[in-house]
């Protein structure tokens, strides 16, 4: 990792913690500002983005659509003026598919697309390759396959993926483990015993957190590992909160380490930690990803082992400045049409 994303990253993570970020907004289901709507000023030519959420009760997807749609209108100047169409497909596919279709009569210029489901990819781009609308699919990665489907036809290239490798947030998450001094053996047993909390196990990203941090902790650490629970949580802090009050009931004190594939469910599995009577970072560790602004304040005071940040400023930034670069007739040339926002582990 080169120093100025070093750098870039380090200073989205203290925005993050001064406060900048703001709580998901469950209530939004429409337009996200009246902004979408407004005149452009002078003879400045209007282009119209549209962007489909996965969920709007998503945490980390809030900070991501609210930086998101903020830089696109700040771009904005008297040659061009983006207008920028928010909408929350609500964890349906079938309400996004609606969406994208909507945008397509719309003659929408450009799409921003945070799939609901992954697999739906080849049936969103040949919609869009169809009206030959430039996308960008952002945070939930097409396969391979899908991001390659259009290569040698006139499509190619006018639409990527803007994301972070989950493997390296999963490699992180087992390296913050295997660098405690114990290396999370709190019993001495040579041997990690651990929950996993997993997000969508059908999502990519939870695959590979859930993979790369069992591997990476058995790599660095030298140690074998007992999993004694692994469940699905959705990606929320109320199932992670269950879910981990359930295995500490079942297995007490056996749990030395406990890893979520995201923020949120690591702070609900907080509390039921608490409300255990167990002490994170005496006799319980816990990591997740995201580094939420609660999440690293809980890293600051001993109350989480360590986090991820997953930086949706750079994320987004990169999406649209991507989007406006397909706009404007330059292909995405990357490796497969995927391009990488690196990771950096967080901890006290």
């Amino acid at each position: 990792m080169n120093m100025k994303k070093i750098l870039a990253a380090t200073a989205a993570a203290g925005m993050l913690l001064s406060g900048c970020s703001k709580p998901a907004d469950t209530a939004t289901t429409a337009n996200s500002t009246a902004s979408t709507t407004a005149a452009p000023a002078g003879d400045a030519k209007t282009v119209k983005v549209g962007v489909s959420i996965y969920q709007f009760a998503d945490a980390f997807m809030t900070l991501y659509r609210t930086e998101l749609e903020k830089y696109l209108e700040g771009l904005s100047d008297d040659k061009v003026k983006y207008v920028v169409d928010v909408m929350d497909a609500k964890n349906d596919q079938a309400e996004q598919t609606n969406q994208i279709d909507n945008f397509i009569q719309q003659k929408y210029d450009l799409l921003i697309i945070n799939l609901v489901q992954s697999t739906s990819a080849s049936t969103v781009i040949d919609k869009v390759a169809e009206a030959g609308i430039p996308t960008v699919f952002i945070n939930r990665q097409p396969s391979d396959e899908d991001m390659k489907a259009k290569d040698g036809t006139d499509f190619e290239g006018m639409y990527a993926y803007v994301g972070a490798d989950a493997r390296q947030s999963g490699k992180f998450q087992g390296e913050i483990i295997a660098d405690l001094p114990n290396k999370g053996d709190l019993n001495g047993d040579g041997k990690l015993q651990y929950v996993m909390v997993v997000g969508d196990p059908e999502n990519v990203d939870a695959k590979y957190r859930t993979e790369f941090s069992v591997s990476q902790y058995k790599e660095k650490s030298g140690l074998d590992v007992e999993k004694l629970d692994e469940q699905r949580g959705d990606w929320k802090r109320e199932e992670g909160q269950k879910i981990v009050a359930n295995a500490l009931s079942q297995y007490g004190e056996k749990i030395e380490v406990v890893f979520c594939n995201n923020d949120d469910m690591a702070i609900g599995a907080v509390q039921s930690i608490k409300d255990a009577g167990r002490t994170v970072g005496k006799d319980i560790y816990i990591v997740g990803v995201d580094a939420l602004e609660e999440a690293q304040q809980l890293v600051k005071t001993g109350g989480m082992t360590g986090t991820v940040l997953n930086d949706h400023i750079g994320q987004s930034h990169k999406a649209a400045d991507l989007g406006i670069e397909l706009l404007n007739g330059k292909k995405a040339d990357a490796e497969g049409h995927v391009y990488m926002v690196d990771y950096i582990k967080v901890t006290q």
